[in-house]
């Protein structure tokens, strides 16, 4: 028997025998996952922070992906070819297939689109976002190491709508008509008769939630879910805060950016309207949220009800035109920020828009920021002399 070879401090060594086998181990190729497997932890990977909306939307985009790749398909064996017909199958997928070609597959929903000669199809943005979810998750496997590539990098559509051109701002006849409404000049009632004339002027959501878009740049979302204790008098001005989290009543408060999260100073115009007196008649009769008539849509924000009224009003009112809707008045108010010469930085802080390039970000860490006095005289600034609201006034 040949005796085991010394160690160094005379010991006898253990021959390699086992650490070879621990080597073939270590580098033995791990079970390749499928799609569906890889997909399925993605959503389910507590890093991720989405929303209700967000969250259904990466659900549908793997229903698509499923269905095209097959679930069962090793996630190693989708091709850049294969993420490319993806993508095409997407530019013929006809709007709402969900509710247009329900319980269709997204190849069977394309297939009837086509026979019916639709025209009616999704937009490259939306084409985009669902790509970019599908890459994210490819992006995902990379970094666990399940893949060594991103097959759908790059694919993304040139948008051929700048996006300036995807939202116009209301023009001035619109705007004249939307605020010489019944619901601003006298209605029957603001919920069923808001487009009857009649001798009601009811103030809640319906009345204010456009005003507020128009004068303070908020987004429609913003304003819906406002709460009574949003309105804070700081520095001796009158402000909004938007904010992200648990609200007072224990529901989720969601804003776009983070540069979204701001207070707006209340324009001098709502104030003459009586916009503060509304928020304390609310106050003392225990509201919590400023526009308690606003129901939760499914996906649990205040403003989808909201938004198909609108939609509706636009229409009663006579307003209604192309590449307009409440967006626009989002439109309007950096117009007004424009007309008023507001230098770039406090427009970008009132509108809660994100500041491009490093070195505004750089900058933006420095300093305390405005103070509120100087957002106020901004925001004042912001007029619209073409259109007439002395009727709003309160007497």
């Amino acid at each position: 028997m040949t005796p085991a070879p010394p160690s160094f401090d005379g010991l006898p060594t253990v021959l390699a025998s086992v650490d070879h086998s621990v080597s073939s181990h270590e580098t033995k190729p791990a079970r390749t996952r499928s799609i569906s497997e890889v997909y399925d932890q993605f959503i389910a990977d507590p890093k991720h922070n989405w929303s209700k909306r967000t969250a259904v939307a990466h659900v549908t985009t793997r229903k698509w992906v499923v269905e095209v790749f097959g679930g069962d398909t090793p996630i190693t064996d989708i091709s850049r070819e294969g993420c490319r017909e993806f993508v095409d199958l997407l530019r013929s997928m006809p709007q709402h297939a969900d509710k247009r070609f329900p319980n269709m597959s997204i190849r069977e929903a394309v297939s009837a689109a086509k026979k019916q000669n639709e025209r009616r199809l999704i937009n490259t943005a939306n084409l985009n976002a669902y790509v970019n979810r599908f890459g994210g998750v490819m992006n995902w496997a990379l970094d666990e190491g399940y893949i060594e590539r991103n097959p759908v990098r790059g694919l993304k559509l040139r948008d051929p709508v700048r996006k300036r051109d995807k939202r116009h701002p209301f023009s001035t006849d619109q705007l004249r008509a939307i605020f010489s409404a019944p619901i601003f000049t006298g209605c029957r009632n603001d919920e069923y008769h808001y487009a009857v004339v009649g001798d009601q002027r009811p103030r809640r959501a319906r009345f204010w939630v456009p005003l507020i878009a128009l004068f303070s740049g908020l987004r429609l979302n913003e304003i819906c879910q406002l709460e009574v204790a949003d309105i804070q008098h700081i520095e001796g001005v009158h402000c909004l805060r938007v904010m992200a989290g648990l609200s007072d009543a224990g529901q989720q408060k969601r804003v776009k950016t983070a540069a979204s999260e701001r207070i707006v100073p209340i324009h001098n115009e709502l104030i003459r309207f009586g916009f503060l007196a509304f928020v304390e008649a609310q106050r003392l009769h225990g509201e919590v949220s400023l526009f308690p008539e606003l129901p939760l849509g499914h996906l649990g924000y205040r403003s989808t009800s909201f938004s198909r009224w609108f939609s509706r009003f636009l229409v009663t009112a006579e307003a209604s035109a192309p590449l307009t809707c409440f967006h626009s008045f989002r439109h309007n108010f950096r117009d007004g920020l424009r007309d008023a010469k507001v230098g770039r930085d406090l427009a970008l802080i009132l509108g809660g828009w994100t500041t491009e390039g490093s070195g505004s970000v750089v900058a933006d860490i420095y300093g305390n920021g405005y103070r509120a006095s100087a957002l106020a005289e901004a925001l004042n600034a912001v007029r619209f002399p073409t259109i007439d609201f002395s009727h709003l006034y309160a007497v």
